[in-house]
């Protein structure tokens, strides 16, 4: 588990929840969504700021492909807690697109969705020509997102061509990232900036200092808005918690080494200690596992690390009830306020 300086007694950050609608083993589609509406619901009755879901495609174990379908679903489940994608990977799509999509989903549920945008492909080469994605699509990544906002906010960059739905919605824009480059994006458009910190530890810190120090007010947001990303694993006891770490470390092994099969718990412990596994491990550096506490204790301090605004915590449990049990804990351990 990483360290750092105890800070000296702080309000606590407000909390979101990443949700990654993993498909555990033995578990089919259809019962990761309805873990995720299980778990957006609890997050809106123990005051969790906001749910976000990611795009990725061709991964086994992660059902938000169809990322605005999944907010919609849930969305419909639910009644207030604000809901959105973290995020969509714009060069997967055209703006206008997902600005009829966000755009519809503000008209369905207002006051509620949020649109993080990032520019990664979600995916590996094979799959980003099955999506028929141009492999340099991303170097107009802010382009995208000008027009991407000029659909949902007016004037549209493009003359005649308006989304309907979408246009007049205001849909929030994040830009998330995990290097310099959406740092500094996000403070030239006066947009809030999501670090994936949850598993791109490295430039955490020089890129939120780069943010904070080039942002640039804009009609969204007058001042820098900073979220960062971290691993939660809250439970019962300490060895039940580092129980669940040690099985996220071998689902991820399966995920990134196992090319569609699954290793025993002994051959991914042995990946695990070799210098290829050891970039598992790395990936979740920023992680908070153990009793309520002890999570609390290292979220406090992660916060003032990472000099964040907001902390958006991915519950990496093994199975929906273990999940929903880390949900629960942290919102209990933090206070945060029942509706």
């Amino acid at each position: 588990m990483n360290s750092f300086e105890r800070p000296a007694p702080d309000v606590t950050l407000p909390l979101s929840i990443l949700d990654l609608a993993t498909i555990g083993k033995g578990q089919t589609a259809a019962e990761s969504f309805a873990g995720s509406v299980a778990m957006a619901q609890s997050a809106e009755k123990l005051g969790y700021r906001r749910v976000w879901y990611a795009e990725h495609h061709n991964m086994s174990s992660i059902a938000s492909s169809a990322t605005s379908v999944l907010i919609a679903h849930v969305a419909a489940h639910t009644e207030s807690i604000r809901l959105g994608a973290g995020g969509v990977m714009l060069p997967n799509h055209s703006p206008l697109t997902i600005a009829e999509q966000f755009g519809t989903l503000e008209t369905l549920h207002p006051g509620r969705i949020d649109l993080g945008l990032g520019r990664a492909p979600g995916s590996d080469q094979n799959t980003m020509r099955a999506l028929r994605r141009d492999p340099m699509s991303a170097d107009s990544f802010p382009q995208d997102v000008l027009e991407l906002q000029g659909y949902l906010t007016g004037p549209t960059r493009i003359q005649g061509v308006e989304a309907t739905p979408g246009k007049g919605t205001n849909v929030p824009l994040y830009i998330l990232g995990s290097s310099l480059f959406g740092a500094r994006l996000a403070a030239q458009l006066g947009l809030p900036y999501a670090f994936a910190s949850h598993f791109a530890p490295n430039a955490l810190q020089d890129a939120v200092a780069l943010y904070r120090r080039e942002f640039k007010p804009s009609a969204q947001l007058d001042a820098p808005h900073v979220i960062a990303g971290v691993n939660v694993i809250a439970a019962d006891s300490a060895s039940e918690a580092q129980a669940m770490m040690q099985a996220t470390k071998r689902a991820r092994v399966s995920l990134f080494f196992g090319g569609g099969r699954e290793f025993t718990d002994d051959e991914a412990d042995m990946i695990l200690d070799s210098p290829q596994g050891q970039h598992v491990s790395q990936m979740m550096t920023n992680s908070a596992v153990g009793t309520p506490d002890v999570v609390m204790d290292y979220l406090d301090s992660f916060g003032r690390h990472a000099d964040a605004d907001e902390l958006i915590v991915a519950h990496q449990s093994t199975g929906t009830d273990a999940r929903l049990r880390s949900v629960e804990l942290l919102a209990e351990a933090a206070g945060l306020a029942r509706v």
